[in-house]
């Protein structure tokens, strides 16, 4: 999934000490985070006081269908809702919207029992009708909204739309969606595929009111590349001053006040699952992650996601309700072979790999339970291979490699970003120093790109303007395709590369419907990927989140989709 980080720091375990005294002196005061909450009056609400959550950055939209950040899903999940869901604190898939489904045997055929007595925010009800709307305005899709940056995950799920107006969108999967009665929609694709049912459970795929859906065709998006606007609904400008998105679930958009990055959303008491915890939620941008943690500290908010692995300890320490996630996520090095001819040579990619010191960046960068990575998924996923070729860290052996392919005086232009966290990637500027000095250590020259993220970085890295650059993914559902199909089953200006012997055997596997002979192809694949080595796996980390003391938090979540709605003041 992409997603958003802070401003370059150092990092670190070591920090734990040196923050010690800091938060030693919360807890002195006896936990000001809690004692300062029944002070507040600014984020409180008539029904009782607001919960807050400080987020690294702004959302990039209240419809998540237009998005590709975890800033904007973690919003969204807690108004819209999916077909399916996951369990609670784990990588399962169950019933959402849909209390049961299944396929025909070829997979291409998928048939969705809705739950009874589901209502919109708006009045309205959910039936298979709403749900093929739904999909039928995605497919649908004209213009400015055919590009990658709106529709980045209809397009990695379904393919392209009814008439591709994109050069660069893929053929159309989408093949329909009928409601045989109220309760029932089922939608057919052209080809089956691994990526399903998941794809699913995504929440670019939540469900929405049939008036919004009237709503949203009164908007359109314009522009393209960097100078794209979103439709104005989407960005919390309603009509008569009103947010026209309306989900069906346990909260309700209640305002986008841009001026000081904050959403607030509100219960929705007719709720036809278990009411929600808390009155209001409020969603405050604080993009450092030091700004965040003092936040906490302060009692200015109630909780904050992508703990500095240096703070975790210290906050515990202080009575501050810090739990760990699951390890569900794949930091990597990524190699655009066509920017640099260089690249091209399999010799020069693992001459970087062997040049990188991947285990000192885990120890100094990362949580306990952080992990070398030695393949694209990490072993908490199906598919996970034992025997796969490994790089150790030897930087002679990455000068011989080097030599031997005749780039002794190999020249990379290294891509990173700023002002975000990501759970696999703490603090980007940090690991990409560590990296570079460990390539400069070989003999190769490093120039920095630092850049945003969102949409800078992404749009850059996707359009192959990097030789080498720093991204990750957490999982949306625990299937390797998830992971490899993501990066490897095609070609892709973002790793400018072309085996089709890799794409054949990516291709066979999403196909294949017998899920344990499909575990074994993805075994294979990692062998075969990690011997081609479009890139070098760095790590997979738990990412932890934290919580003020007066706080009874949600169950956390390896996918990073915790339900809001299970949380309450205590």
């Amino acid at each position: 999934m992409h997603e958003v980080r802070s401003k370059a720091r150092t990092t670190g375990r070591s920090t734990t000490r040196s923050r010690a005294a800091v938060v030693a002196a919360v807890t002195a005061l006896g936990l000001a985070a809690s004692a300062c909450a029944s002070e507040r009056g600014d984020d409180s609400s008539e029904d009782g006081e607001a919960f807050v959550f400080a987020a690294a950055g702004d959302p990039a939209s209240l419809d998540p269908s237009l998005a590709s950040d975890g800033e904007t899903f973690r919003i969204t999940r807690q108004v819209l809702e999916t077909l399916i869901d996951h369990e609670s604190g784990g990588t399962e898939m169950v019933g959402g919207l849909a209390e049961t489904w299944e396929s025909n045997p070829e997979g291409t055929e998928w048939t969705f029992h809705l739950q009874d007595g589901v209502t919109f925010h708006d009045g309205e009800e959910l039936t298979g009708e709403v749900v093929c709307q739904n999909f039928e305005r995605w497919f649908n899709w004209t213009g400015t909204y055919q590009a990658t940056a709106l529709s980045y995950y209809w397009q990695a799920e379904f393919g392209g739309f009814a008439e591709n107006q994109n050069e660069e969108a893929p053929e159309a999967n989408y093949a329909g969606c009928q409601a045989p009665d109220e309760l029932t929609a089922v939608i057919s694709l052209h080809k089956p595929s691994a990526i399903y049912p998941g794809a699913f459970s995504l929440a670019a795929f939540a469900i929405h009111s049939p008036k919004s859906l009237e709503a949203y065709a009164e908007d359109e998006a314009s522009g393209e590349g960097e100078n794209i606007n979103y439709p104005a609904y989407s960005q919390g400008e309603g009509h008569d001053g009103e947010i026209v998105i309306a989900g069906t679930g346990p909260f309700t958009y209640e305002s986008w006040d841009k001026s000081n990055g904050e959403v607030t959303i509100s219960r929705f008491d007719d709720y036809w699952g278990d009411k929600a915890g808390f009155d209001k939620i409020v969603f405050r941008t604080i993009s450092d992650e030091g700004a965040r943690r003092q936040a906490l500290e302060a009692g200015e908010i109630h909780g904050y996601d992508l703990v500095a692995p240096g703070d975790v300890e210290a906050l515990k320490a202080a009575g501050f309700n810090v739990p760990t996630r699951g390890v569900f996520n794949l930091f990597y090095l990524g190699i655009t072979q066509e920017s640099n001819p260089a690249l091209e040579d399999l010799r020069v990619r693992q001459a970087i790999a062997h040049a990188l010191d991947r285990q000192t960046l885990v120890d100094t960068q990362l949580p306990e339970g952080g992990v070398v990575a030695t393949q694209f998924i990490p072993d908490t996923v199906d598919g996970y291979a034992k025997d796969v070729t490994t790089y150790a860290y030897d930087t002679e052996r990455a000068k011989d490699l080097l030599a031997e392919a005749g780039a002794e005086d190999l020249s990379v232009e290294f891509c990173y970003p700023t002002e975000v966290t990501r759970p696999y990637m703490p603090a980007p500027a940090d690991m990409y120093e560590l990296m570079k000095a460990d390539l400069e250590a070989a003999g190769i020259t490093v120039s920095p790109k630092p850049m945003k993220w969102s949409p800078e970085y992404l749009d850059t890295t996707r359009a192959g303007g990097c030789n080498l650059y720093l991204l990750g993914w957490t999982g949306d559902f625990n299937d390797a395709y998830n992971f490899l199909g993501t990066w490897f089953d095609g070609y892709s200006k973002e790793w400018g590369f072309k085996n089709q012997e890799l794409f054949d055997a990516m291709a066979a596997a999403s196909v294949e419907p017998d899920v344990d002979t499909r575990v074994e192809m993805y075994k294979e694949l990692n062998k075969m990927i990690m011997d081609f080595l479009p890139g070098v796996p760095i790590s997979s980390s738990p990412p932890s989140i934290a919580f003020s003391g007066d706080v009874n938090p949600p169950t956390v979540s390896p996918l990073t989709q915790e339900k809001f709605s299970e949380g309450s003041f205590k």
